[in-house]
Parts: C-alpha cells; structure tokens; sequence
C-alpha cells in the first residue's frame, strides 16, 4: 500500500442527489416537489399545517411544567470526588467547593452550584461545601466520617413577610369559612 492508493472504504463518502439534471436522472422535472403549488416553490414553512385539520401539536394536551428561574448544578458522586482526592488532584485537606473543583480541572465550570450524589464510596476524612446532596450522599460523608456544609438560599425580608400575609390571608379564609358554616346550622 502507498500514500497514493489509500482512500475511503466504499460507501463511506456519499455524493449528494444532484436534482434537475433531466429526466434520465431520476430527479428532474420537477425535482422531487411533486406538482404546483405551495410546496413546490421555495421558502416554504407549512410548520405543522394540515390542510385545515386540528394539527396533532394543538390536539395533544400541553404537559409538564418549566420553572423560571431553573438552577442548573454541577452534579457529582461521591466516589469521583474519592478519585479525585486519590489521584492528587483535590486537596482534601481544605474545604472542597466549586471553586477547587473548577481549579483542579474536576468540573468545567461553576454553573450555579454543586450537588452532590450519592453513588460511589468516600474513604478520606474531608470537608465539603456544597448547595444540596442526596439522602445517601449524606449518609455517605457522614459514614466516612467527613463533613457537609450546606450553602444555605438567601430569603429576603420581603419574601418572608409575603409569606406571612398569604398564611394568615389563608388562615383568615379557612377560619371565616368554618364560621359561616356554624351560624347556618
């Protein structure tokens, strides 16, 4: 074999179908666009129409539910961070965060926080710092005997009172529910 001989096996590179090129190509004429019309000419977008039918995107019901302000963690186990500690990438005698994880080349980047899953076994005494972790992340720090702080969210003085005006709004309606009910008897 020689530089010069080597190619690409046989079907591995496929040509595009030249259309309009007459009708002894199996794609001239019309080019594959069928008759007249609509879609026959360029720039057309009938996205979902169906010729007057309900279209199948308005016939199923809308489903599921997308949060606003949706957080997006890093997510890690338990045992790569153990990898981690073990190959010498993290020091687990400091506080394990994003931030050392980024450093360390572990995640790619912040997001909006760390979380930490449970799959994997933590062998090193270390300290995590991270914003959730699942029950058996928990329970798998707490095994090895390290410790997990939570990044706890901040609540603002405005949110809380809120709070406390839409409970007691609800508490005054359920209550003056249960009095109507009482004169009527």
């Amino acid at each position: 074999m020689r530089l010069n001989e080597i190619k690409d096996k046989y079907g591995a590179r496929k040509e595009r179908v030249r259309i309009g090129r007459g009708i002894g190509s199996g794609m001239g004429k019309m080019g594959g666009r069928g008759g007249k019309g609509q879609s026959a000419r360029s720039g057309v977008a009938l996205g979902g129409f169906e010729g007057g039918q309900m279209p199948l995107h308005r016939r199923l019901p809308k489903r599921g539910f997308k949060k606003l302000n949706q957080k997006d963690y890093n997510e890690i186990n338990v045992g790569d961070l153990q990898a981690a500690i073990d190959s010498k990438r993290v020091d687990g005698s400091k506080v394990i965060d994003v931030a050392t994880l980024v450093a360390a080349g572990v995640l790619r980047r912040p997001k909006d926080g760390l979380r930490i899953l449970g799959d994997g076994e933590l062998k090193s005494k270390v300290s995590i710092s991270a914003n959730h972790a699942t029950a058996a992340a928990k329970e798998a720090i707490e095994k090895s005997g390290s410790t997990l702080t939570l990044i706890v969210k901040k609540v603002l003085k405005a949110d809380v009172d809120k709070a406390a005006k839409t409970a007691a709004k609800k508490a005054a309606k359920a209550g003056g529910g249960k009095k109507k009910a009482a004169d009527a008897e």
